[in-house]
């Protein structure tokens, strides 16, 4: 039993990696807010949503093309989202307080999504903060800023993975016209 799994973890190691990175996230944005009492806003929860959507698609990721190069794409463009939205978050944080919100007169999709989403389950996707609120703050750095470092680190892992897998992929087979 032990032989059968030993390729499959000695070549796809990095997924198992980036779904246990992005569960650990996950669980950590939800026991924060418990926690500490923070009221997460509506890109705070969309950028959990992400991460949960991330997890399996990385386990998923561990198998062979097609579905594993399909699985490993389709993280890394959720990652990609996952950074332009902390970003986004990161520079509303860094404006004069009062000078911009995130909140507008008409909600945008990300804010009709987790609206929807908190009325089916409150305690995941319940948003009751400000995008431009910086409530807790870890070495200097706003959870907005901390997720954008791991989404560009689990983006910058995911597309080596995929290029290496390619390379090798190519290297036995030839490559593709």
């Amino acid at each position: 039993m032990r032989l059968l799994f030993m390729p499959l973890v000695r070549h796809q190691w990095p997924w198992l990696l980036l779904a246990l990175l992005c569960a650990i996230a996950a669980a950590t944005t939800v026991g924060l807010t418990a926690w500490l009492q923070l009221s997460p806003c509506h890109l705070c929860i969309f950028q959990r949503l992400l991460l949960m959507l991330m997890a399996p698609l990385a386990l998923l990721a561990v198998l062979r093309a097609p579905w594993g190069t399909l699985a490993g794409s389709a993280f890394s463009l959720l990652a990609l989202t996952g950074a332009v939205t902390a970003a986004y978050q990161s520079w509303l944080q860094l404006q004069p307080p009062g000078s911009i919100s995130c909140v507008g007169a008409d909600m945008g999709p990300i804010e009709r999504l987790v609206e929807w989403l908190g009325g089916l389950w409150p305690t995941l996707f319940m948003a009751g903060g400000f995008c431009e609120d910086r409530e807790l703050v870890i070495l200097g750095l706003s959870l907005a800023n901390w997720a954008l470092v791991l989404y560009l680190s689990v983006l910058a892992l995911a597309i080596w993975h995929l290029q290496l897998t390619r390379a090798q992929h190519d290297s036995t087979t030839g490559p593709l016209n």
